[in-house]
């Protein structure tokens, strides 16, 4: 299967505990851990999160994603899925966000993790 554009992207989301997969309010799809957005595609080619402004500035001076295409100054951040490695870093921010929502206990109890 080709990983390239939003299906990849999707597949990979949602095998994380917790994730689902809701229409987003301006239209694509939206991914989120119990009810909190972790990021949302529009069409199949252009993934959107949001992160701390400093995280964003870090993503995009890597190469791994653009300034938000409408908000710049904002900690949105945009993924453009036109290859297998686009869709690499989109999966790649995508799970640095989740285990953050994660560690500030968005899941509930009996989704987490445990320790072995």
């Amino acid at each position: 299967m080709s990983m390239i554009g939003g299906a990849g992207l999707s597949e990979e989301l949602l095998s994380w505990a917790g994730v689902t997969k809701h229409p987003h309010r301006f239209g694509g799809v939206e991914f989120q851990l119990n009810g909190t957005e972790i990021g949302h595609l529009h069409g199949n080619h252009l993934f959107d999160l949001l992160v701390p402004i400093a995280e964003r500035k870090r993503w995009v001076e890597a190469g791994k994603a653009s300034v938000h295409h409408m908000y710049p100054d904002s900690g949105w951040l945009s993924v453009y899925l036109n290859t297998e490695q686009d869709v690499a870093y989109a999966i790649e921010i995508a799970r640095s966000k989740y285990d953050q929502m994660k560690s500030k206990g968005v899941m509930k109890n009996d989704e987490r993790d445990l320790p072995l």
